[in-house]
């Protein structure tokens, strides 16, 4: 265990990814070396995701096990949103904590390893700031997560909504937006770097610029976009709000090359009575036409959304109104979450009546019928010639993803032929799974 060394996990979302990597940036700015295994390292790092039970859970698990392992001489620092939210509570649960960082200001994590580092440190040591907006950006540090050759690149966090099942808000404060030279910058070291693929992401990337006055800021930042990086072929829009995909926003989406023809637009139920109660948009009318206005301006366009099910209130008529929704609206990727009762949110008063059996009969049910669709419009592909970015392989088979598949939350392309990580190809779709595709390099 050499002096100057770090270990850094990240937990949960992309967002989570872009603060992660963005720390480790400093530290090695710092001259901090990072290593891969947490026994070789001097500091050990973990940043939590605290937005749902589940995701708690894996923070505190990942927290104790290194808690117990480590060793004289190692520090264990905990970041991130769980720690914003839930900072005392850690120090309580997890013994052997040696400092708490909040996720509103990531920075900070060049004086909480100064403290570390110094003759007689201060422990445990916190740096929280519940009242302060969040940090996007800093000198010199990129708001980006590389992976292979595709990227995350932050244009703006914290979240103006009241959702009422939510917690994000009092995490991370209201909506920041990056400045569009900011982004640009990053987007062209992207570029540079030979990025296939980056990814926009923020808790709400349709109302990026709100806060500087800008309507429609995200058609906007697309047109920057376009033109500054002519030569990475697939920009991503990711986290799109229902009520705020704009016209104009259609129209970009459609008449830019570079825009992926997919759109992440987190819906999370269809009955208007439990829409209203989440405090979500509850013009379903709104969300059907939209689509359809999409769809008609890209044929090819496909569209991820998320339900949350066992909401205070869903009965089953309620759940059927959802189900038919799906039926009707046919997406091409859903994401299904039992409701996770939080507290201090808007609906904490509702309780959580709906038992933990009956959420999971529920999402099991419409997992089920989305199953179906998915192999449905899978199947439509079959035959058809279809760009893959190729990312991995296995024994003799290339694995990728096409335009229609997000990193991580989406499908596979499964290819013959002959490629290497970080080609984009064009392969003819053989064969279907129900989430996953199986073609042909030609």
């Amino acid at each position: 265990m050499r002096e100057n060394t770090f270990y850094l996990t990240s937990l949960g979302c992309a967002k989570n990814s872009v603060d992660a990597d963005s720390m480790a940036a400093l530290l090695i700015q710092d001259g901090l070396v990072p290593v891969e295994k947490p026994s070789k390292a001097r500091y050990l790092i973990v940043n939590t995701c605290g937005f749902i039970a589940q995701a708690r859970e894996e923070s505190f698990s990942k927290l104790k096990s290194l808690a117990q392992t480590k060793r004289d001489g190692q520090y264990l620092l905990a970041a991130g949103c769980l720690t914003q939210r839930y900072g005392n509570l850690i120090l309580d649960e997890v013994q052997g904590i040696d400092g708490i960082l909040g996720t509103r200001n990531w920075a900070s994590i060049l004086p909480v390893i100064a403290n570390m580092r110094s003759e007689k440190p201060a422990l445990p040591y916190m740096d929280i700031f519940n009242d302060a907006p969040v940090l996007m950006d800093y000198p010199h540090i990129s708001r980006v997560s590389v992976q292979g050759a595709s990227a995350y690149l932050k244009i703006a966090d914290g979240c103006r909504r009241n959702c009422a099942f939510c917690a994000i808000p009092s995490i991370k404060g209201k909506n920041v937006s990056r400045t569009t030279d900011a982004i640009l910058s990053d987007a062209r070291l992207l570029q540079s770097q030979g990025i296939k693929e980056i990814n926009l992401i923020s808790q709400d990337t349709t109302d990026y610029a709100s806060d500087f006055g800008v309507k429609d800021g995200l058609a906007n930042l697309i047109d920057e976009l376009c033109t500054a990086i002519p030569d990475v072929p697939w920009i991503r829009l990711l986290y799109a709000f229902p009520g705020f995909v704009s016209d104009r926003l259609i129209e970009k989406m459609a008449s830019r090359p570079q825009i992926l023809h997919y759109l992440d637009i987190p819906l999370q139920h269809a009955d208007p009575n439990i829409l209203r109660s989440m405090y979500r948009p509850s013009n379903v009318d709104w969300t059907i036409k939209t689509i359809e206005k999409m769809r008609n301006a890209m044929p090819d366009l496909a569209i991820r959304t998320t339900f949350i099910v066992g909401y205070p209130g869903e009965g089953e008529k309620e759940f059927q109104t959802l189900l038919d929704f799906v039926s009707e609206i046919r997406f091409d990727k859903v994401g299904v979450f039992p409701y996770s009762f939080e507290k201090g949110t808007p609906a904490e008063h509702l309780g959580d009546p709906v038992s933990v059996e009956e959420k999971e009969a529920r999402v099991e049910r419409l997992m089920l019928l989305q199953q179906d669709i998915s192999l449905k419009q899978n199947l439509k592909l079959v035959g058809k010639i279809i760009p893959v970015l190729i990312e991995g392989k296995d024994e003799n088979v290339l694995i990728g993803r096409s335009s229609r598949d997000a990193p991580e939350i989406d499908g596979l392309v499964f290819v013959d032929g002959n490629s290497n990580p970080g080609d984009l190809v064009n392969a003819r779709v053989t064969d279907t799974m129900v989430y996953d595709l199986i073609g042909k390099i030609i």
